[in-house]
C-alpha cells in the first residue's frame, strides 16, 4: 500500500450529510483508515489560475459518530494536482456549473492526479441517457423534446415514466398514461414547451418488488444489491423520497446486465458506478455520486470503499 497519500474530496457540505447512509463518508473513513491525509473542498472553491487547478482546501478528519463526525482546519489555497486521489462526489443537478467543474478537474488529471470518476466520463455518461448504449438491457424508451413524439410513445406503451435527464433522487419523475387527463400539461412542463429533452420509459410493474441498486467497482459488481421499495402513496423507489430498502443477492439476470455494462464503465475510467435495475431491466447508470455503500456494508459485513481504494491505489505510480 502506498504511504502518505493525499486524498481530496469535492462534495456538498459535509455538515449536512447523514453519516449512516452517506457513501462519500464511507470512502473518507476508509481513506483515513489507510493513512491518507484528507483534504476537503466544495465545488465553488475550485478555480483555475495560469493553467493550474487550485482550490481553497481544508484538512479534514472524520469519525464514525453520528453526532460528531468531522473536524476541519483553516482553509488554504492549494494546487489540486498536489493530491494523489481526488473524489468527485458532488451531487447533481448536472448543470453547466457541474460541467465547468469537470473541465477544471481535467487539468488536475493531466497533471497526474487520479480523479474518481474520470472527468470526461462524468460528462459523457449521462446517468439517464447512458443506458441507450445497452438497449438489450432496457425496456422500450424514447429521448427527445417533442411532446407529440412522447405522447405517441405513451399511447403505444400505456403506462410510462417520464423524467428529466439532469436530476437525481427521484426529482421531477412522472408516471403517466395515455388516459391521464394531465398528460399534455405534464409533457409541456417537463419539456419546457418542447425545448428540453427528457426520457420516457415503459413502466415496469416489478417496481413493487424493489428498485435494485447494484454497485460496480473497477468493472466488478458487488455480489449484493440494495433493493429500494416505494413509500406509501408513491411509485418511486428512491430512498430520498421516503422509500425503504433491504439487501439481496444478485440474480443471474442482474449479473448478465452487469456483464453488458461494466466493461464499458471500466474502459471509460469509471471506477465506481451504480446500476439501477427494476425487475429484469436496466433503468439508469449512476456515475456522479452513487450511494448505498453504507447500507450494503452494514447488512453483509462488506468493505466496498476498501475495494474502491484497492483499485485506486493500484493505478498510482
Amino acid at each position: 500500500m502506498p504511504q502518505g497519500l493525499k486524498t481530496g474530496v469535492i462534495m456538498d457540505p459535509i455538515a449536512g450529510i447523514k453519516t449512516y447512509k452517506d457513501s462519500t463518508f464511507a470512502m473518507l473513513l476508509e481513506a483515513q483508515r489507510r493513512g491518507h491525509t484528507l483534504h476537503y473542498m466544495e465545488a465553488g472553491r475550485l478555480f483555475v489560475a495560469d493553467g493550474h487547478l487550485m482550490a481553497s482546501m481544508q484538512l479534514l478528519e472524520v469519525r464514525d459518530d453520528p453526532h460528531d463526525w468531522f473536524s476541519l482546519e483553516t482553509a488554504d489555497i492549494t494546487a489540486v494536482d498536489a493530491l494523489d486521489i481526488v473524489l468527485m462526489r458532488k451531487d447533481p443537478p448536472f448543470d453547466m456549473d457541474y460541467i465547468y467543474a469537470t473541465y477544471m478537474l481535467e487539468l488536475a488529471e493531466k497533471a497526474g492526479a487520479l480523479v474518481i470518476n474520470r472527468p470526461q466520463s462524468l460528462r459523457d455518461a449521462n446517468e439517464k441517457f447512458f443506458i441507450s448504449n445497452f438497449p438489450q438491457c432496457c425496456v422500450p424508451m424514447i429521448v427527445g423534446s417533442q411532446s407529440g413524439l412522447i405522447r405517441d410513445f405513451v399511447r403505444t406503451h400505456g403506462r410510462c415514466v417520464v423524467k428529466p435527464l439532469d436530476g437525481m433522487g427521484g426529482e421531477s419523475i412522472f408516471q403517466v398514461s395515455d388516459k391521464d387527463p394531465n398528460l399534455n400539461v405534464i409533457l409541456e412542463t417537463i419539456t419546457r414547451h418542447d425545448t428540453r429533452a427528457v426520457m420516457a420509459q415503459r413502466y415496469i410493474d416489478e417496481i413493487s418488488s424493489g428498485d435494485k441498486r447494484i454497485l460496480i467497482v473497477d468493472g466488478e459488481p458487488v455480489p449484493f444489491a440494495l433493493a429500494r421499495f416505494p413509500g406509501q402513496g408513491d411509485f418511486r423507489g428512491n430512498l430520498a423520497k421516503g422509500g425503504s430498502s433491504k439487501g439481496m443477492p444478485l440474480s443471474e439476470r442482474d449479473r448478465w446486465i452487469c456483464s453488458q455494462v461494466a466493461p464499458e464503465l471500466k474502459q471509460r475510467g469509471i471506477l465506481f458506478a451504480g446500476l439501477d435495475v427494476i425487475g429484469d431491466w436496466l433503468t439508469e447508470v449512476n456515475v456522479t455520486s452513487p450511494t448505498c455503500i453504507r447500507e450494503l456494508d452494514a447488512e453483509y459485513s462488506l468493505n466496498i470503499a476498501g475495494q474502491l481504494f484497492d483499485a485506486a491505489e493500484e493505478r498510482l505510480p
